[in-house]
Parts: structure tokens; C-alpha cells; sequence
């Protein structure tokens, strides 16, 4: 096919990548409402050509015709490699097979893990490190080192000519629409849901990796994920806020009912919270979206779980969700569990067992048999109460 668009983004830059409209889950576990992209991106210099990332499996013919149409892939001089992960690094055998003088460049934890998951050709790979740059003839491509963003060989690369910086996987989004941020009104909210479900667990490496880049003049920042930034400003503000750990006066209550008790104490406490000026949002984790929550969990000030006793521990979602809570490393200060069982407790000790690693101050516990009585209701308001106004304090 040779109708693909294919836009240049700068002068002699290209996107080269390709749109997965259907897909709808990643890694087993993200949710993708919107489909995601594999954005890989072609630099044309006076002398030689260098491709940035490749793209998933399953894309790799229209990915080569992509090149085709606006450089010959059998001349690629350079295969940068930002990050191994396949969505990015898959096709790095299959290019390099067509493609027989490219050299693939990549930091030296890079090499050894694209090794774990690519064939990659004998003597044609090259190891950079931080300050490295290549020459393409009138072109400049500088690497810069940015471990654990999201695996601990990752590297952008920055194209100080035309101000474009290429971060992988940082600052991206995952949807398949828009090409570029100002196509989209609710890309903040999508970029967001990804730091949460990705980022945020580095969010100390992603604060050395702003103050890396805050001296680089950038006019253009192109993720390996969603739209690209015409405007930078719009995605590094939120960004020094996320990676700073800034909260707002915010209660996140995720929750689990079997038959309504454990519901009617987190709605309690929701509107406790709301009456005093708290923002709450609520999510049911039988039927939410966690890509909602962990988007949430960004900056909630506060955590509420709601957990029944199933079979003396957690239900099941439930202890989902608190695993979610302690992998994702969110920076909630103030936390609140409550519960119900029936024969059995169980659950309330289990959550504490999860939680304590983290730095959350625990406001209130409690755990009914059966349903809540007038008595415990009135606790989970004063807990609500305690709760609100450690947040404001």
C-alpha cells in the first residue's frame, strides 16, 4: 500500500509507526479503551539515516513498506534503540535483515536486555552511553541515559536541531487517536491513566530525568505511545507535578460488596468526606475500569478500601486492588480501611499486612459482622471526619 500517512513531523523526521486501533488489553493487565500506537520515527540526514524504535509484533510489513516510501530501508545506516520492551524493540531483527550495514545502537544494559527477548545480528551492535551522539551530516542525535523509565535500560534520544526529543516510553499515552496532542481535548486524562498505570512507581527516576532534560531547548516531544507534543509545556507541566508526588484534596475509594454491607460503609464514608469538602470518587472494582483507578491514584491525598471477608481473607478483587495500590506505589498520605464479614474475619488484618510497607498513615479501621449498625455507622463518620481533616492540614 502506499497511501499510509506518514507525517513529518520536523524537517526530514518522519513517523514511521503503526496504529493498533483494536487492541484492547497490554501486559495482561492494562486496559486499552482506546486502542494504542507503536510510534517509531525516521531521521534523514545530508549523510546517513537513523530509525528510532521499531514497533509491535504483527506490524512488521507495514512498518517496512512505511520506511520504503520515504527512504530506502536497505540503506538505514542506524537502529536506535530507546527500550527493549517488544512493543518497541520486536522488529529489530526483521529491519536489520533488510537492512544489512545498519548498526543497532543501545546502552549497555540495553544490549544485554534486548538479548533476553531479539535476535540480534553479531558485530553489528554498538553500545552509547550518556553524552554519545551520532553525526548524520547535519543531523545530531545525542543519547541521554534514563534508567527504570520504565525498564532499567531505557535511553532518549534528542535531536537538538530541531529541538525533538524522543523519550520512549515517557510522556506517552496509550490511544490509537490523534497524531498529535492538539488533536486530542482529553489526552491530559489518558496521559495521566498512563503515568499511573506505568510510571508512577519511578516517579524518583522520572524527577532526575526532568531535571536531565529541563536545560534541552525542545519545540517537539515524540513518545513511543500517543499523540506527539507540538506544545511540550502541555505534557512537562503535569509531569514535574506527577513526579513530584503533588496531591490534591482528594479521596480515592476503591471497594468490593458481596450483598451491600461493605457498600453501605464506603458510602457512608464517601458522603462523611464530601460534606466536608473533600473531592471522593468512588470505583467498584467488580466492574470498574483499573485503568480509571490508576489514574486516581496519581494524585489522591487519600485511600479508602472497602474489603469483605471471603474464606478468612480478602475477596479476591479486593486484594487485587490493594496489591495494585502497593506495586503501583501511589502517594496517598492517609489511608482507611473498612469491612465486613459473615462467619469469619479475616480481611482487615490481611489489607494491614499489605499496606504497612507503605508510607500511608492509617486514619481508621473497622470491620462489622453482618451489616453496619447505627453505632458503626456513626464510627466510619467520625473516621471520615479525622480523615478530612488531616487532608487539609
Amino acid at each position: 500500500m502506499d497511501n499510509y500517512n506518514i507525517p513529518e513531523i520536523a524537517r526530514n523526521v518522519f513517523w514511521v509507526g503503526a496504529k493498533d486501533w483494536n487492541r484492547r488489553m497490554f501486559d495482561a493487565l492494562i486496559p486499552l479503551p482506546q486502542g494504542t500506537s507503536y510510534n517509531s520515527y525516521l531521521v534523514k540526514g545530508e549523510e546517513k539515516t537513523a530509525l528510532i524504535d521499531t514497533v509491535n509484533p504483527g506490524f512488521e510489513e507495514e512498518f517496512e513498506q512505511k520506511i520504503n516510501l520515504v527512504s530506502d530501508l536497505k540503506k538505514l545506516d542506524y537502529l536506535i534503540m530507546n527500550h527493549a520492551e517488544p512493543d518497541h524493540a520486536n522488529a529489530i531483527r526483521y529491519i536489520m535483515d533488510r537492512a544489512p550495514n545498519a548498526i543497532l545502537l543501545a546502552t549497555e544494559r540495553g544490549i544485554k536486555m534486548a538479548g533476553l527477548y531479539h535476535e540480534l545480528p553479531e558485530g553489528r551492535v554498538k553500545v552509547v552511553a550518556e553524552g554519545d551522539s551520532i553525526d548524520l551530516g547535519g543531523r545530531t542525535l545525542r543519547f541521554i541515559e534514563a534508567p527504570w523509565l520504565h525498564w532499567p535500560e531505557t535511553m532518549f534520544t534528542y535531536l537538538p536541531e530541531e529541538k525533538v526529543l524522543f523519550p520512549c516510553d515517557f510522556f506517552g499515552a496509550h490511544t490509537a487517536q490523534g497524531v498529535y496532542d492538539e488533536d486530542l481535548e482529553d489526552l491530559i486524562p489518558l496521559a495521566k491513566r498512563y503515568y499511573g498505570e506505568i510510571m508512577m512507581p519511578f516517579s524518583k527516576m522520572g524527577a532526575k530525568a526532568l531535571e536531565k532534560i529541563k536545560d534541552l531547548d525542545i519545540d517537539i516531544i515524540a513518545p513511543s505511545h500517543g499523540p506527539i507534543y507540538k506544545n511540550p509545556e502541555r505534557i512537562l507541566e503535569p509531569y514535574a507535578k506527577w513526579t513530584a508526588g503533588e496531591t490534591e484534596n482528594k479521596a480515592l475509594i476503591v471497594y468490593v460488596s458481596m450483598w451491600g454491607a461493605t457498600r453501605e460503609m464506603v458510602n457512608t464514608i464517601a458522603e462523611t468526606l464530601l460534606k466536608e469538602g473533600v473531592d471522593v470518587r468512588v470505583y467498584d472494582l467488580a466492574v470498574s475500569d483499573i485503568g480509571d483507578v490508576a489514574r486516581e491514584l496519581v494524585d489522591s491525598r487519600a485511600i479508602v478500601l472497602g474489603a469483605p471477608t471471603v474464606l478468612a481473607g480478602m475477596h479476591p478483587l479486593a486484594l487485587y486492588g490493594t496489591y495494585l495500590v502497593k506495586a503501583l506505589k501511589p502517594p496517598a498520605k492517609y489511608g482507611v480501611v473498612l469491612g465486613s464479614f459473615g462467619w469469619g474475619g479475616g480481611a482487615l488484618r490481611q489489607a494491614g499486612d499489605i499496606l504497612t510497607p507503605s508510607s500511608m498513615e492509617v486514619v481508621g479501621t473497622l470491620q462489622v459482622k453482618g451489616r453496619a449498625r447505627a453505632e458503626d455507622l456513626k464510627e466510619i463518620e467520625e473516621i471520615g471526619r479525622q480523615l478530612a481533616q488531616k487532608m487539609k492540614s
